[in-house]
């Protein structure tokens, strides 16, 4: 049997702006980083501010490439 290689989520060095989280969301589900910036901005806005909060605990959870 062929081992998988387990994809992981890891925080972007080269596509960031901020703490690369978003660019790491990105490189994991293999779509734009705009896209994903775009839908966090939403969210952040439609939610009073948990997407900020969010953003914070994942910078701070998520591992750097």
């Amino acid at each position: 049997m062929a081992k998988q290689k387990t994809k992981r989520l890891y925080r972007s060095k080269k596509d960031r702006i901020l703490g690369g989280v978003c660019g790491g969301i990105a490189e994991y589900v293999d779509t734009d980083p705009t896209l994903i910036r775009l839908l966090w901005a939403v969210i952040t806005l439609a939610s009073m501010g948990f997407g900020l909060l969010a953003y914070l605990i994942a910078w701070i959870i998520i591992p750097e490439k």
